[in-house]
């Protein structure tokens, strides 16, 4: 057969498989990402059915797919939310690095892997997915909630952080140690400040640049320009997602409305795909001898991000009930956890790395979208009806609160993000015991 008649066939049957496994979600109420993984596990390595010639074309959407996940969550809120964010936040940043990566780095000495598989593990344990956890908050109706400014951050954070980590970490997995990685790092992070400070000032001007009555024309512009900026981002080894996040932050008002409808269907389709290649490149035969430390490290590790995000959201001023889905909806790990195992894997710096940081990132990614969802009225049955009984005695936005935090929103014309469906099938009805999402006006 053809190889295009291949393609076709192939990459249709993918599409298809993830429309219907995203209707059987819907029925299940529940987060299809785990099922987009098992996809990916039943197409890929030592599967049931392995790809051929779509292979390459999945690894594309799937970079697209975080892309365009970065980039509506940017569209969100101002660069002046994010500055402001950012100031306030960064002792949450401060004690999410040593929460959670500790534990990596602790796990790779007792395994005896030496202090550079140290610093890697570290890293994977850090980072949380971005990219799963905006698919996670659209799913369940999120991006409105008050907590969500503080998640928000802390991600923020993680992925600027990477900007300086990544470069020290090609160094010492070259053996050419910090010094000789000084100006690769001293590029990565001019290039991310001019970025940020670009978004900042002159986000008014991108705007109406931009700005059009025509959907196509805007479409294509701001499609465009968000690709430009990622690509040029990551050649400069400043992630793709900063870069998209940023292109979304400066953009406002109208043009910002309009972007998030045209591009919200677009979203979902390659997020799919992103899910599923990385299901494609896990072979599940190799999960199964470093199991156990993988446990261990993601048990260890879910608890500390749900501290991490309920630390934070409290020192924000946000109620009981948003500080439980602020920490659990952290816990997920994905795409820079990759990233990060496979610089460690091609430097052949040990045998294992690869699979355990393989198996961990499987077993959170598919564990956050539960996280997210069910650690809140878990914990509130923990800990009896606090939280229920004396609701006003927990203000949303104390007197100590961020400016911004409990908000949920962005000013200065830049839509607050609605309760319209986003990314799958729109939210879930609210519970008697949740709180409301924040309105589009």
């Amino acid at each position: 057969m053809h190889s295009s008649a291949v393609f076709l066939i192939e990459f249709g049957a993918i599409i298809l498989g993830l429309g219907l496994l995203g209707r059987l979600a819907a029925r299940l109420r529940f987060s299809p990402i785990p099922l987009y993984l098992l996809a990916g596990l039943a197409f890929g390595e030592g599967g049931l059915l392995p790809l051929g010639t779509s292979e390459e074309f999945v690894a594309i959407g799937a970079e697209i797919g975080v892309v365009l996940l970065l980039l509506m969550l940017g569209l969100e809120y101002t660069a002046g939310d994010l500055v402001s964010n950012l100031k306030t936040q960064y002792p949450a940043g401060i004690v999410d690095a040593t929460l959670n990566a500790l534990p990596g780095a602790a796990m790779a000495l007792l395994l005896g892997w030496g202090p550079i598989a140290a610093v890697v593990l570290a890293g994977i344990t850090w980072i949380s997915s971005s990219g799963v956890i905006a698919k996670v908050l659209g799913d369940l109706g999120r991006i409105g909630n008050r907590e969500t400014p503080v998640i928000l951050s802390i991600l923020v954070l993680e992925d600027l952080s990477m900007a300086v980590y990544l470069p020290v970490v090609t160094a010492l997995l070259a053996g050419t140690g910090i010094a000789a990685g000084s100006v690769t790092l001293a590029i990565a992070l001019g290039v991310a400040s001019v970025v940020l400070l670009v978004a900042v000032r002159y986000g008014r001007h991108i705007s109406r640049f931009v700005s059009t009555d025509d959907p196509e024309k805007l479409l294509l512009v701001v499609l465009g320009l968000t690709l430009v900026v990622a690509g040029v981002a990551q050649q400069l080894q400043v992630s793709a997602a900063v870069g998209a996040f940023l292109v979304g932050i400066a953009l406002s008002g109208e043009v910002a409305e309009g972007a998030h409808n045209l591009l919200a269907p677009l979203r979902d389709l390659f997020a799919a795909v992103f899910f599923v290649f990385f299901g494609l490149h896990t072979d599940p035969a190799s999960i199964p001898p470093v199991l156990l430390p993988a446990l261990a490290l993601a048990t260890v590790t879910t608890l500390t991000k749900i501290a991490t995000g309920w630390w934070a959201a409290r020192r924000a001023g946000i109620s009981g009930r948003g500080r439980w889905r602020a920490g659990g909806t952290l816990v997920a790990r994905g795409e820079f956890s990759i990233v990060i195992a496979g610089l460690a894997v091609t430097s052949g710096i040990d045998s294992d790395l690869g699979p355990l940081a393989t198996a961990y990132v499987l077993i959170l990614v598919v564990l956050g979208p539960l996280t997210a969802r069910y650690t809140e009225p878990l914990a509130l049955r923990l800990t009896g009806s606090r939280g229920r009984t004396h609701p006003a005695r927990e203000p949303e936005a104390g007197p100590g609160a961020e400016p911004g935090a409990g908000t949920g929103a962005g000013p200065e014309g830049k839509a607050e993000p609605g309760t319209d469906a986003q990314a799958g099938g729109g939210p879930e009805p609210v519970a008697p015991d949740q709180e409301t999402p924040v309105s589009r006006p």
